[in-house]
């Protein structure tokens, strides 16, 4: 899926010497995670219910956590799985 308005142009810091000819070429292509590959989400059972556990002892409605994990492409190239295994309920300083 292409949305065009959360897409930021990327640039590279000047330098005293190219290594590429700066000029652009051709059309104008989405460079998105899901243009090209399709995404998966995989997780843990365990660190589901851990940040369950959190939010409901949590007194305040709004608080901050992480949740960690690995991203990695498909044997064969096509897909991206993002696997979330550990939840971590941050520092409140």
């Amino acid at each position: 899926r292409f949305i065009p308005e959360r897409m930021v142009p990327f640039s590279f810091p000047l330098s005293k010497c190219a290594l590429w000819d700066p000029v652009p070429r051709g059309d104008v292509i989405g460079s998105h995670i899901t243009y090209y590959r399709n995404p998966k989400l995989s997780l843990m059972e365990k660190t589901l219910r851990l940040a369950y556990r959190h939010a409901k002892q949590n007194e305040k409605k709004l608080f901050s956590c992480f949740l960690l994990g690995t991203l990695g492409a498909d044997e064969g190239g096509e897909g991206l799985t993002l696997t979330i295994d550990r939840f971590d309920p941050g520092r409140e300083v």
